[in-house]
C-alpha cells in the first residue's frame, strides 16, 4: 500500500486523490463493501472536528492581514531602521517575515507578499541574487512554523497533543531559526560587503519622527493582534477555534483602520480562504481515510516493529525517522506528511521514551525544512513565480543553501537543548 502510494505520488498525481482512491481500492479488496461506511465516517470526523473549525478562520485571517498591506507598512518601518546597515534590506526582510508569520500562519503569504516588496529593493541596490532570494524564502517558511501555525494546528488533534501547548512550543523554535538567519546574513554581509552594502546616505532620507510613526502604525497593531490571538491561547482565555475567531475579526478591524476593507479585498480574501480551506479538508479526509484502512490492515503495527527492530540506538531510530520525513517533504504536501507519518511515527517516539511536545515540535521543523530543500520545495516555486527575469531558478537554489544548513544546525540546537521547546510550556503549567 506505501508502495503504490510513493509511486503514484512521484508520477505527479494528486495527494488528497491518491490517499483517497488507494484507500477505497484496498479497502474494498480486503476489508470488503463496508469499507464505504468507514469512509463516510472518517468525512464525518473531519468535518465536525472542532479544533479543524479553526482552519478556515486563521487563513481568513491571514488573507485579509495580507491585504490590509500590513506587510508594506512593516517592511518600509524596519527598511528605514536598518537600512543603513550591511545586509539591512535582507535583515529587514527576516524581521518583517518573523512578525508577518506570526500574524498569518501560512507560507505562501509571506514569500509571495515579500518576493514582491523586498526582492525589487534588494536587487535596486546591487544586493546579490542569492542572498535576496535565500533570505525572502526562509524568512517566508517561518509562517508554517511560528504561532498561529496551520501545520500545527492539523498535527496537534492527530498526535493527541493540545493545539495551545504546540504554539507555545513553537515559539522559541521560530525566534531561534530567525536570530540564526538574522545573524548569518549581518555576519556573511561584514565580512564582504558587495554581498549586502549598506544604503548610501540619500536612499534613507526618514526622520525619527517618522520612524516612530512607522513604527507604532506597523508594528504596534500587529502586535496587538498576535498578543489577542496567542495570548487568549496561552493564558487559557480562549481555545484555538475561538482565538482564531477573535484573530479573524481583528485582522477586519486592522485592515478597516488601514482603509483597505473594501468590497474587491474582502471577495478575494473569502474566496482564497475557500480554496486553500477546500484544499486542506480534501487532504484531511483523503490521508485520513488512507491511515485508517492503512492500520486496518496491519501496516501501522508492522512499520513499527520494523522500525523499532533496526540495529540502531534510539537516537539513531530517530534520526532515521526525521530523515524519512526530511525525504517526503521533497515529493508530498505538508498535509499529507503529518497525515502519513504522524500516527505511525507518534507512537514510535512514545516507546523510544521521548517526550511528545518535543518530538512534534522536531518533526515540524524537519517539515519546515523540506520547504526550502530542492527539488520541489514549495517556496521557491512561490518565490520563482513572481521574481523579475533576472532571478533563475539557479539563483533561488543557491541561495537556500545555507539556509538549510541553518536549519540543521537549529535542529542540533533544539535536540542538544530540549528545554527551548518545553520551556514555555511548562512556564504556562502546560506540561509536566
Amino acid at each position: 500500500m506505501l508502495g503504490s502510494l510513493i509511486i503514484i505520488i512521484v508520477l505527479g498525481y494528486p495527494i488528497a486523490f491518491v490517499l483517497g482512491g488507494l484507500a477505497t481500492i484496498f479497502g474494498l479488496i480486503f476489508v470488503g463493501p463496508q469499507v464505504l461506511n468507514m469512509f463516510m465516517l472518517k468525512l464525518f470526523e473531519v468535518m465536525s472536528n472542532y479544533v479543524l473549525i479553526a482552519v478556515p478562520l486563521f487563513v481568513f485571517m491571514g488573507t485579509v492581514i495580507e491585504k490590509s498591506g500590513l506587510a508594506l507598512r512593516l517592511y518600509e518601518a524596519m527598511h528605514a531602521i536598518m537600512g543603513r546597515l550591511r545586509g539591512g534590506l535582507a535583515l529587514a526582510t527576516v524581521v518583517t517575515c518573523t512578525i508577518f508569520a506570526a500574524a498569518t500562519g501560512v507560507i505562501g503569504a509571506s514569500v509571495v507578499t515579500m518576493g514582491l516588496l523586498a526582492l525589487p529593493a534588494m536587487l535596486k541596490y546591487n544586493y546579490d541574487k542569492s542572498l535576496a532570494t535565500g533570505a525572502i524564502c526562509a524568512g517566508g517558511t517561518l509562517g508554517i512554523l511560528i504561532p498561529p501555525s496551520v501545520m500545527l494546528l492539523i498535527y496537534g488533534p492527530l498526535a493527541g497533543i493540545s493545539v495551545g501547548q504546540l504554539y507555545m512550543a513553537a515559539f522559541l523554535p521560530g525566534l531561534l531559526l530567525a536570530g540564526l538567519y538574522f545573524v548569518y546574513i549581518l555576519v556573511r554581509c561584514y565580512i564582504n560587503p558587495k554581498l549586502g552594502p549598506a544604503l548610501p546616505p540619500g536612499a534613507i532620507t526618514v526622520p525619527l519622527p517618522k520612524k516612530v510613526y512607522l513604527f507604532a502604525t506597523s508594528v504596534l497593531p500587529v502586535a496587538l493582534l498576535i498578543l489577542a490571538v496567542l495570548g487568549s491561547i496561552f493564558f487559557g482565555l480562549a481555545a484555538p477555534t475561538e482565538a482564531a475567531g477573535i484573530g479573524s475579526f481583528a485582522a477586519l478591524l486592522l485592515a478597516a483602520a488601514y482603509r483597505q476593507l473594501n468590497l474587491q479585498n474582502l471577495k478575494e480574501a473569502v474566496y482564497s480562504t475557500m480554496k486553500i480551506s477546500a484544499m486542506i479538508y480534501l487532504v484531511l479526509i483523503g490521508a485520513g481515510f488512507f491511515s485508517s484502512i492503512f492500520i486496518r490492515l496491519g501496516g501501522g503495527e508492522v512499520v513499527q516493529n520494523l522500525v523499532l527492530n533496526l540495529p540502531l540506538p534510539n537516537w539513531g531510530i530517530l534520526l532515521a525517522m526525521f530523515f524519512i520525513v526530511f525525504v517526503m517533504g521533497a515529493f508530498i504536501d505538508w498535509i499529507g506528511i503529518i497525515m502519513i507519518t504522524v500516527p505511525l511515527f507518534t507512537p514510535i517516539a512514545a516507546k523510544l521514551g521521548y517526550n511528545p511536545l518535543w518530538f512534534a515540535m522536531m518533526m515540524n521543523v524537519v517539515m519546515q525544512t523540506s520547504f526550502l530543500t530542492p527539488p520541489f520545495a514549495y517556496a521557491i516555486f512561490y518565490l520563482k513565480g513572481i521574481a523579475p527575469p533576472e532571478i533563475q531558478t539557479a539563483h533561488i537554489y543557491r541561495g537556500v543553501i545555507p539556509f538549510i544548513l541553518l536549519q540543521f544546525v537549529g535542529i542540533g540546537l533544539l535536540a542538544i537543548f530540549p528545554d527551548i521547546i518545553l520551556w514555555l510550556p511548562r512556564l504556562m503549567e502546560l506540561t509536566k
